[in-house]
């Protein structure tokens, strides 16, 4: 019975490593099937302009619209990189913007512009942690800097999620697309 059981948990062990190296090792063109980059010279350029890796900002694209330039979400978050109004609006002050509407949040390159900005001020506010600026991304910052004075890692599990999602999504455009920072 022993060796029986020993034998089934040997075979189950055998499944799940081969199972884990064909995920590990999907060919790019099957990545890019999977993980689409659209607006991609919007991608690298914002990303160069802002000093990010271009695989993150690509990667937080995805995991906020999948790349659609018209999402909206149900708390008011607008376009690809899914921007609270409030939050572009002060975007477009402190970047000498003088006319912004709401609107301006459907056109990739000003949301881009917008979002790509916002995570290189949230990378400078947590000194280049990416969970953490993530976590703020998602969760905000007010969030992230309780959660840190109470020496506490990310609490809420959605944003858990989110950090892991971006950044093995992050991997695979960096792989598949050669995104690199």
């Amino acid at each position: 019975m022993r060796q029986r059981l020993f034998v089934v948990l040997l075979a189950v062990a055998a499944v799940a490593a081969a199972a884990a190296w064909v995920v590990s090792t999907e060919p790019a063109w099957y990545e890019r099937l999977r993980y689409p980059l659209r607006y991609e010279q919007i991608v690298r350029g914002h990303a160069q302009n802002y000093r990010l890796d271009p695989a993150l900002l690509a990667a937080v694209i995805y995991a906020e619209s999948k790349f659609d330039a018209d999402a909206e979400s149900a708390a008011g978050a607008i376009g690809l990189m899914q921007l609270l109004p409030d939050t572009a609006r002060g975007i477009a002050v402190r970047t000498g913007g003088r006319r912004f509407v709401v609107a301006d949040l459907y056109d990739p390159e000003l949301n881009v512009r917008y979002g790509a900005w916002y995570l290189r001020n949230l990378l400078d506010r947590y000194d280049d942690e990416e969970r953490t600026a993530l976590a703020a991304y998602h969760a905000g910052q007010g969030n992230v800097d309780e959660w840190r004075r109470a020496g506490r890692d990310i609490v809420f599990p959605e944003t858990r999620a989110y950090v892991d999602k971006v950044l093995r999504v992050k991997r695979v455009y960096a792989e598949a697309y050669d995104l690199t920072g």
